[in-house]
């Protein structure tokens, strides 16, 4: 459809799909970490966030994500507990390795925004770690579940073979439920007989 649009004037040469490389392969290859050789070649932080950047379905546009997940707390289809600590605990480790590794070239909170729009990663967050079925019962425990699956995802990112890690550490704190279930209860309402 662009394609068509584009040479409007000329020959007609639809173009349907165009592959390259994901903005977390290119920082997965990248030799040295900087804004330039991660987000410039996208354009910028804009790009990742309004979604016109290479991507699967639903990982591009960080925006609409966002809406879906105001729009499901709103309905209290979702609560908000796990994606807010998941995002968050995966903001606060990156931006602690973005200061270690002084990847301040631009702007202290680039590399911290980028991991967090960039990839599946409030896809997962909003869509995935949500499921009523393999999420904690009670508010500690989802908040135990959101930080675990952010420690998780930013290990496998910073340390693993794969550029992404989100499905990986969700299914790996997925396994963890049955225990946060046992240990972390909800709070009961009636008392317990004498």
């Amino acid at each position: 459809f662009w394609g068509v649009i584009a040479n409007a004037g000329g020959s007609l040469n639809p173009i349907e799909v165009v592959t390259g490389a994901s903005p977390l392969y290119t920082f997965n290859a990248a030799k040295e970490i900087t804004y330039n050789n991660v987000v410039a070649p996208y354009g910028n932080l804009w790009s990742f966030f309004f979604g016109f950047v290479p991507g699967s379905m639903g990982e591009t546009c960080s925006f609409l994500i966002i809406i879906a997940f105001v729009y499901l707390v709103i309905k209290e289809v979702i609560s908000w507990v796990v994606p807010v600590f998941y995002v968050s605990t995966v903001f606060i480790l990156s931006l602690i390795i973005a200061l270690v590794n002084g990847y301040n070239d631009g702007g202290i909170f680039w590399y911290p925004i980028f991991q967090v729009i960039s990839g599946g990663l409030l896809f997962g967050a909003v869509f995935m770690a949500t499921d009523y079925v393999t999420s904690p019962m009670s508010n500690k425990g989802m908040v135990i579940f959101g930080v675990g699956i952010g420690i998780i995802t930013i290990l496998i990112r910073e340390f693993g073979a794969y550029p992404e890690g989100i499905s990986f550490a969700i299914l790996i704190m997925n396994a963890t439920v049955p225990l946060i279930n046992m240990y972390v209860k909800p709070k009961r309402f009636a008392k317990e007989a004498k």
